[in-house]
């Protein structure tokens, strides 16, 4: 991915190395079955945390100086910036209100949200509350070593995809999840949330569609770094490394497959007319 040199958000805030002082709710490092935003985008609570941690195990991500990281943050600052030029433009062209940009949070270990405080463990996420992406950016040394999604357009997909989710949270999507969350039974609630994150690559999709169109930021294999990345963290993939075996039932963000071909799909058509085929279609045809 070309970024250096390119404009830089001025929407990231880092706090890095600034202790979180609120109510714990995660904990448990990769292993968590990367739950990217699902926490926050359902209002779980302290018990369905603690349950992942419990399936998965392993140790939260240590803290270290913002100084190793500063080539991160430019990193993050430009992606960023290419999100907000993206989702500007599409706002304008597709919808009667501006897009909001959000801000990107960067911190070690621990932070506090308007979600309440989360650990690095939870991995990236979005806390519709306050509006904000939050990302540990030791995360992409994990993406990298335990997941084998190397490249910095992996990484730029998985921040993309935590915008998406702002950006369904404009559009009102996530409200119809929180809707299903306070009627549904798990298995509705579970089928939901899969819609709601194979939406949210596809969205990750037609940015990268358009960024490429207006921007050219590709290089060669990028587009396939952000595939790589889609099929590690399938829920089949993420529960088969985590208990040797696959429960279609307990999928929150989608198989492997899926999540590949919603991404592949945004990217090649960057067609925002399709946004609504994630909750219209047959969850066996998703």
């Amino acid at each position: 991915m070309q970024w250096r040199g390119r404009r830089e958000s001025s929407n990231v805030e880092d706090r890095r190395g600034v202790p979180a002082k609120g109510l714990a709710l995660g904990g448990g490092g990769i292993g968590t079955l990367l739950i990217i935003g699902l926490f926050w985008l359902l209002g779980g609570d302290i018990g369905q945390v603690a349950q992942m941690q419990q399936q998965a195990g392993g140790p939260p991500a240590a803290n270290r100086p913002a100084s190793e990281d500063d080539e991160a943050k430019d990193f993050l600052e430009v992606v960023l910036a290419d999100t907000e030029d993206v989702w500007r433009a599409q706002f304008e062209q597709h919808y009667p209100r501006p897009y909001q940009d959000t801000t990107l949070v960067m911190f070690t270990g621990a932070v506090d949200s308007g979600c309440g405080r989360a650990s690095s463990g939870v991995g990236p996420f979005y806390c519709p509350a306050d509006r904000q992406v939050y990302i540990d950016p030791s995360f992409f040394t994990q993406l990298k070593r335990q997941l084998g999604a190397p490249g910095d357009f992996a990484a730029a997909y998985v921040v993309a995809h935590e915008v998406g989710h702002h950006v369904q949270n404009l559009l009102g999507y996530s409200d119809r999840v929180n809707a299903v969350r306070r009627g549904g039974n798990e298995l509705e609630i579970n089928r939901a949330s899969v819609r709601l994150e194979l939406q949210a690559d596809f969205l990750a999709g037609v940015w990268a569609h358009h960024g490429q169109k207006e921007k050219r930021f590709l290089e060669e294999g990028d587009i396939e770094e952000a595939l790589n990345a889609a099929s590690k963290i399938g829920d089949d993939t993420l529960q088969r490394q985590a208990t040797g075996s696959v429960n279609p039932d307990g999928f929150t963000h989608g198989t492997s497959e899926q999540r590949v071909r919603w991404f592949r799909r945004g990217f090649e058509t960057g067609d925002l007319s399709l946004l609504d085929q994630p909750f219209q279609l047959p969850y066996d045809r998703l």
